[in-house]
């Protein structure tokens, strides 16, 4: 066990005794106990070297490339073993590991890691990148969804109305072999990390859906479907990518982060949850309105949301954004959008965001040279402040 890990357990235990001046017996007799607990837990997780590029070969393996430095990798280190513990619990084939990225360099470099923790489970040797939030359950569920198969298959109605219940976006592919079946295994296969894929036959569906052709490629969202028209919408994968979050949702920095590649501009109302304003619900309201009905036109440019915080965002412009606000992002170019004037009413909204698409309204910040010179020297002060505070 490492040097902070056993800090961490001395912290632990000092505080299990009860005292600021706990005893050194009883500071032993709590890091026992702790040890005790912690041992079943971690020994689910395997610590791994460079030889672990072997065992991918035909084993699945969930790996966390770390740094001993790394803080938020000790603030991690515990929701992993949970992840070990709980696939183990499962019967789950998928073995769990971690490798010291500051001593296998030549492993960081092979596979592009960037950033601690970083998180990747390796299927037939193909790595898939874990990019959602560092919880045991979302990790959990991404494992479970990418270490099956591409497209999982629904032979009856009571499953397809299972799946349904528990899945608030569903892609489904209906019909029999076809040249569109073949294309939909092969975007899934390369999509999986994002949604689940399933197929079944049109007798399965309930009788409400009424499909005009088969096959067909259908996402049920919304309280409602959409079909997959080709014609109009471009290749599959794009089509699957823009359709994959619900027209109106809840954002925060991974769910944004998963959006970088949809192509779409991301419209929100910033509010503070904690303070909440009439002003500030309706932003929310109107935004809603707008994705739900005007989707026909809009939902192909934009995608609808609120966040509750502004940190992420002031780091985004690289300022403080006033709450509550609505802003729209341009997260392929690091540009954002701002209203010209408040916006009182639903016509007001669609005013901005048709001045968005037709460039009438400006584009603040971008990922130029200028702008990202401001970005490094934003980033800094913003460190500089953060550890002052220490």
């Amino acid at each position: 066990m490492n040097a902070p890990a056993v800090l961490r357990l001395l912290s632990a235990s000092t505080f299990c005794a009860g005292t600021r001046m706990a005893t050194l017996r009883s500071a032993l007799v709590c890091t026992a106990a702790v040890l005790l607990c912690f041992a079943p837990v971690s020994a689910q997780v395997e610590e791994l070297d460079s030889d672990f590029k072997d065992l991918i070969k035909d084993e699945l393996w969930l790996v966390e490339f770390y740094a001993p430095w790394c803080e938020y990798c000790l603030t991690f280190e515990p929701i992993w073993y949970e992840v070990g513990a709980e696939l183990k619990s499962l019967g789950s084939p998928v073995n769990v590991g971690k490798i010291d990225g500051s001593v296998h360099k030549s492993v960081v470099s092979e596979f592009g890691i960037h950033g601690y923790p970083t998180i990747k489970l390796f299927k037939a040797g193909v790595p898939f990148n874990y990019n959602g939030p560092r919880t045991k359950d979302d990790i959990v569920e991404f494992v479970n969804r990418v270490s099956g198969p591409a497209v999982r298959t629904l032979p009856s109605q009571q499953l397809f109305q299972h799946v349904m219940s528990r899945n608030d976006i569903l892609f489904v592919y209906i019909g029999k072999a076809s040249p569109l079946k073949e294309n939909y295994m092969k975007m899934a296969s390369e999509m999986i990390v994002h949604i689940s894929f399933f197929a079944a036959s049109e007798d399965i569906l309930p009788k409400a859906v009424v499909l005009h052709e088969i096959p067909s490629v259908v996402v049920f969202k919304d309280g409602t479907f959409f079909t997959y028209n080709e014609t109009q919408d471009g290749e599959l994968s794009a089509w699957v990518n823009r359709e994959r979050f619900l027209s109106f949702i809840k954002l925060d920095k991974f769910t944004l982060y998963s959006m970088g590649d949809t192509g779409k501009l991301v419209a929100m109302a910033v509010e503070d949850d904690k303070n909440p304003t009439k002003e500030g619900i309706q932003y929310k309201a109107m935004l809603e309105k707008v994705a739900t009905e005007h989707k026909k036109i809009y939902s192909k440019d934009f995608q609808f949301g609120h966040m509750n915080e502004n940190g992420y965002l002031n780091g985004f412009i690289m300022g403080e954004l006033e709450l509550p606000h609505i802003v729209v992002l341009n997260l392929s170019n690091d540009g954002y959008y701002l209203p010209n004037k408040t916006l009182k009413s639903t016509d007001d909204l669609l005013e901005f965001l048709n001045g968005v698409l037709n460039g009438s309204n400006q584009l603040l910040g971008g990922n130029g040279f200028i702008q990202r010179l401001q970005r490094f020297v934003y980033d800094a002060k913003t460190t500089v402040t953060v550890l002052s505070m220490f």
